[in-house]
């Protein structure tokens, strides 16, 4: 396979392409594509960084060679499901493309599967990661199974990761653990696959984290409600005292 290219001599006589227009394999791949990329977001907010590139669904052009293929309609490699990169200028992206970025190319991918894509993922996206890519992870969940693998980049072949209580795999670049976990999204109930912290505690998504500022200002208005109920008892007996 074409190596990656680190700069075009000049620009391409042609524009590239950003969507191939596939639909997503089901309503809980819709849900969760958009879900794992706000909690990497997340993950990457709490550990203080803005150094980084998240992508979901999109395009990775990592030669020049293969934008020519993909302009010429010829079988091509859209790329990972989600993909991250550290160390990156934060700024909007139609597609991730090698020779404008340094060369650089994901530090972690994470494919959902799917009876369409299953074998793809495990062998030829696969090999392609690892050799072609570099990407020192790769994770693959298996939402029927609940399953998640952890592959380690060694070499240029991938070694499993050994997975902690409850499924649960550590990943080095993001700083956090993946691993299923079940429960409402977008009121759809289902087993999702989650980001969580080192101490175990989940990385809340925005919806959850306004639910407990919610829930923490109900808390503290019975307190006070309380406390001055409290207040006017006291007021109350001693008046009655004199």
């Amino acid at each position: 396979m074409s190596q990656p290219a680190v700069s075009a001599l000049a620009p391409l006589p042609f524009e590239l392409v950003y969507s191939d227009g596939e639909p997503l394999d089901s309503g809980w791949h819709a849900q969760q594509l958009p879900l794992l990329w706000e909690l990497i977001h997340q993950a990457m907010v709490e550990q203080g960084r803005t150094d980084f590139c998240v992508g979901g669904n999109m395009f990775v052009y990592y030669s020049v060679e293969q934008a020519w293929d993909v302009a010429r309609g010829r079988p091509y490699f859209r790329g990972p499901d989600i993909f991250w990169v550290g160390g990156v200028e934060p700024r909007l992206r139609k597609a991730w493309v090698s020779w404008e970025e340094g060369g650089r190319l994901p530090d972690v991918i994470v494919e959902l599967l799917s009876p369409s894509t299953a074998k793809i993922d495990r062998t030829e996206k696969r090999d392609l990661y690892a050799r072609v890519f570099r990407t020192p992870e790769y994770f693959l969940y298996e939402p029927e199974t609940l399953k998640l693998e952890g592959l380690r980049l060694a070499g240029r072949v991938y070694q499993p990761m050994e997975p902690a209580a409850g499924g649960r795999v550590w990943s080095d670049r993001l700083g956090v653990f993946l691993g299923p976990w079940h429960g409402v999204r977008l009121g759809m109930e289902a087993d999702w696959l989650r980001l969580f912290r080192p101490d175990g505690s989940l990385v809340p998504t925005g919806e959850e984290q306004g639910q407990a500022a919610l829930q923490r200002a109900e808390a503290e208005r019975l307190r006070a409600e309380a406390a001055e109920a409290e207040l006017a008892l006291l007021r109350a007996r001693l008046e009655e005292r004199g």
